[in-house]
């Protein structure tokens, strides 16, 4: 049995992995090459992923058919064709759980980062612009008494949600799926975007969210709130997001991920009222070693003959 693996991932999961099988790692710093990826999957038993590859039906071809499973390291699996995969026979499997507080606590660093201008302030720092304390000298809004509106409901925005009472806030939810949340009040989305002072995005990227905040989603939010985004990049329309946060439509927004990633839409790299962050949601040393283990052992029980651990809805 052997094992392509597209990115570096921790010496320990790398040696538990190399007691099953052979292993063929990329040690690249950045993605692997589409035409590299093309080549090395060829032949190969089981791929391990992430995020930043595109699993499509040209790679499952390519790759042949001795191929098992598509492990990706990551809980959001849009970067897989999962039907085309499914078609072949091939299992496809992700990383949930692990990552749930990481990401969670790190929503609430967005939070309290964008509301209390911390970017912006360590930047006049740095700058040598600061001429001293002032009482009216970029102030920020506090969180008690104000509402988190949760776009899209699972694990992680759960998680959000439970720490919501210790900043003294209240909670609206949109999902497309009825559910009840104790101590959570459900809107639809209009609603929520309208009595919000903290939009905070948390669902899947599908041709359903693509866009699902756009210029009109935008005008209908308060112009003393803020947008925090640790979903998917496309689950934005970036250019609308400019547009609102130079109008001052609403207060700020921070962002995790991006339309284009790395790439960053360059009217929001002008805006001091964005807060830019190189997708570092789930970026512990623990929660990384965590969700490559859990790769690792979806492999491992795949290739045993085994039901996958974590397999994709």
């Amino acid at each position: 049995m052997n094992c392509l693996v597209t990115r570096r991932l921790p010496s320990s999961v790398i040696a538990r992995l190399e007691a099953e099988c052979e292993v063929d790692l990329y040690t690249g710093a950045e993605a692997i090459p589409r035409e590299e990826l093309l080549a090395r999957v060829a032949g190969k038993d089981a791929l391990i992923c992430l995020l930043t590859d595109r699993i499509d039906a040209g790679v499952l071809e390519a790759a042949g058919p001795r191929l098992k499973i598509v492990a990706d390291v990551a809980v959001g699996y849009n970067n897989i064709d999962v039907a085309a995969a499914r078609a072949r026979g091939v299992e496809v499997t992700n990383t949930p759980d692990v990552l749930t507080n990481a990401c969670a606590d790190f929503t609430w660093a967005l939070i309290l980062a964008v509301t209390r201008r911390l970017g912006e302030g360590e930047r006049v720092v740095r700058a040598g612009r600061w001429a001293g304390w002032g009482l009216d000298y970029m102030l920020g809004m506090e969180l008690r008494g104000k509402q988190l509106g949760i776009v899209g409901v699972g694990r992680i925005s759960q998680a959000v949600m439970d720490k919501a009472p210790a900043f003294g806030m209240s909670v609206a939810y949109h999902t497309r799926s009825p559910r009840e949340i104790p101590g959570a009040t459900p809107m639809g989305l209009d609603q929520l975007l309208a009595t919000s002072d903290i939009v905070s995005l948390h669902c899947p990227m599908t041709p359903e969210t693509h866009h699902l905040i756009n210029q009109q989603a935008l005008t209908k939010m308060k112009r003393s709130a803020y947008l925090i985004n640790t979903s998917r990049g496309p689950v934005v329309d970036e250019a609308a997001l400019v547009w609102a946060l130079q109008q001052r439509l609403i207060a700020g927004a921070a962002l995790d991920v991006y339309e284009e990633e790395p790439k960053v839409h360059p009217g929001l790299l002008e805006l001091e009222n964005a807060l830019l962050i190189p997708h570092l949601a789930s970026a512990t040393t623990e929660t990384r070693t965590a969700m490559a283990d859990l790769a690792v052992s979806n492999v491992i029980a795949v290739l045993a003959g085994r039901p996958a651990v974590t397999p994709v809805p």
